[in-house]
């Protein structure tokens, strides 16, 4: 089966969650209205569909390979990229001085999730690059700008992270990468970095790297490292591709999913030191890492939301054609279509109801990513970046997780089936497990959560958006269906619980580190879940206005049925999330360690 974007859902978030009217009043925004979201979204859907979702099987199938050095990705890969890049959709949120298109994060973010579903190992590609631009755009050098930033944001060339070290991982104060400066004030970059996506392949004709590394004698720890352009091929002063730099790809992982995604060890400096440039400033380098990073989380938030949406259709379809059983109530004779089967039913409900909130929450953040950027009161920039920093961990954390949930419920509902490869409910399951891994596992995620966004400013700010909460709940309160007031009663239960966590949070993090950080996923969890839960009933109440109006009746209805499931089977979940990490913190640690 293949893959149909949900643009309805997008577009119903986009204009009435995210609000793009009040964005496209926005300087520089000024053509990004609803219209041009729905043209932009509708053209976006064709190309994914028809030439990137066709490539995912056979990307899973025949993945990228090594040889003498050489990475050759999936048959295909490079054509669609090529396609990709000429489509103008690299350069679809960056900015038009450098070839972009300029448009905000909130379309932009909707038109990530279709390339992720269509296919998340050709997706990877551009999200690193969409990295790079991000940390040239605020640390680089002019310089730098002119000779990388036009090429990368037309998809020319592509960009990638280099982080991670054989024995750093998380852990970057034990980066040992060294840069030693030239009299030409270049840097010679020596070292090995390891998980590198699209390090080295056939699809751009240059690729551009972004390189974490010590200059000789800088300070020990975090405080010592710089950040390095490292092109793969050097750029002449007519901007033309020169000679070979000394960065070689070493091997490529093979890995459990996201096979088709070329994750290279490279190899710095065996041949004299590669050339690097310095961007910003000496030792400052994990500052404007940190700038790839939180792109780079939100988009792999959106990563997990991609791939549960197409392990969900792909349910669906199979639960429409697989013949097996009566139904227990007697309405029919003979056997049924699974889909008719209530435990069924309770999986693919639970997949769509997630995927659903996980998106609006994705479509909130980035609305409030563009206001930060974009709105001309400053008071309302920082209100909407502290909103949006909250939301970061959220966004990546709860939904990469969720969609582990939902793409085991995926094989779950194709029963055996699911567990042969050939039906391919399995490579979502497969894939959707590194997402909780790479930028930062979800216990880094919850670690910013508790740390950065909630004991620094005493649970400032986390009540903020519980506050915000509760005007909805005034909303369903006032509403009155019978839909809205059980939403009603579990989204209050659960702002409560996410108030109470947050109290203990704030008030435990110098008493009693090892007891809050003990609970950081769980409260990321219900962090993520109240978020979700909360766009869902604002969902509901404009869905519930729009059926009796006459819009789009079965659309609405469907909306106001899945927000309903949400607060009933997902959002029930709080309470008894602060009840383990209010009252549970001690027995996680209770174990003596010699016990395990």
């Amino acid at each position: 089966m293949s893959y149909k974007a949900p643009l309805k859902d997008m577009l119903f978030n986009i204009e009435h969650l995210a609000r793009i009217e009040e964005i496209a009043k926005m300087p520089g925004f000024e053509d990004a209205n609803l219209e041009t979201a729905q043209a932009v979204l509708e053209e976006c859907a064709k190309f994914n569909e028809g030439v990137v979702a066709p490539l995912n099987v056979p990307g899973d199938r025949n993945p990228s390979a090594l040889k003498d050095g050489v990475v050759s990705t999936t048959p295909g890969f490079a054509d669609a990229f090529r396609q990709f890049a000429e489509g103008g959709w690299q350069g679809l949120q960056h900015p038009q001085d450098f070839g972009g298109q300029g448009l905000p994060k909130t379309i932009g973010a909707a038109c990530g999730e279709m390339l992720n579903s269509a296919n998340l190992s050709f997706a990877l590609c551009p999200l690193l690059t969409d990295g790079a631009i991000e940390a040239l755009l605020t640390a680089g050098s002019d310089e730098l700008k002119a000779i990388y930033l036009e090429n990368l944001v037309s998809g020319k060339w592509t960009g990638t992270m280099n982080l991670t070290e054989p024995q750093a991982g998380s852990d970057l104060s034990l980066v040992r990468t060294r840069a030693e400066p030239q009299p030409d004030g270049t840097y010679r970059v020596f070292g090995t970095k390891i998980y590198i996506t699209y390090g080295e392949h056939d699809m751009a004709e240059n690729i551009v790297h972004l390189v974490l590394a010590r200059v000789v004698g800088a300070p020990e720890g975090v405080k010592g490292i710089s950040l390095f352009v490292v092109p793969k091929f050097m750029v002449n002063a007519d901007g033309s591709l020169g000679a070979r730099n000394d960065v070689h790809c070493v091997s490529i992982e093979h890995k459990m999913g996201i096979k088709a995604s070329p994750t290279a060890v490279l190899q710095y400096g065996d041949h004299g030191g590669a050339v690097g440039y310095l961007v910003g400033e000496e030792n400052r380098g994990l500052e404007y890492m940190f700038i790839m990073m939180n792109a780079a989380r939100y988009a792999v938030g959106v990563q997990g939301i991609a791939i549960a949406e197409r392990a969900y259709q792909k349910a669906v379809q199979y639960a429409r054609d697989r013949v097996q059983s009566r139904p227990v109530d007697g309405s029919m004779n003979a056997a049924a279509p699974i889909i008719h089967h209530p435990d069924v039913r309770r999986m693919l409900m639970t997949m769509r109801a997630t995927t659903e909130g996980c998106r609006a929450m994705a479509a909130v953040a980035a609305a409030a990513y563009d206001a930060a950027h974009h709105h001309p009161d400053a008071a309302v920039r920082k209100q909407n970046q502290a909103f949006y920093e909250f939301l970061v961990p959220l966004v990546k954390g709860y939904s990469t997780e969720m969609s582990l949930e939902v793409t085991s419920l995926g094989v779950q509902v194709h029963g055996g089936m699911g567990f042969i490869e050939e039906t391919g409910a399995a490579q979502y399951y497969r894939d959707a497990k590194i997402l909780t891994i790479y930028e930062g596992t979800t216990a880094i995620q919850a670690n910013d959560l508790v740390g950065r966004k909630t004991a620094r400013d005493g649970g400032q700010g986390a009540r903020a958006i519980a506050a915000q909460v509760e005007v909805t709940e005034g909303e369903l309160a006032r509403s009155g269906s019978a839909d809205a007031k059980a939403v009603l009663k579990r989204l209050a239960a659960a702002r409560q619980a996410f108030l109470d966590v947050v109290d203990y949070m704030a008030g435990q993090a110098k008493a009693s580190p090892n007891g809050v950080y003990a609970g950081s996923v769980p409260y990321l969890m219900l962090a993520g879940n109240l978020v979700a839960g909360w766009q869902m009933a604002r969902a509901l109440l404009v869905a519930e206005a729009a059926a009796a109006r006459g819009e789009d009746v079965a659309f609405m209805q469907a909306k106001v049925a899945t927000a309903r499931f949400y607060a009933d089977h997902i959002l029930s979940r709080a309470p008894g999330t602060r009840d383990a990490i209010v009252e549970g913190a001690d027995s996680v640690t209770s174990l003596a360690l010699e016990a395990f």
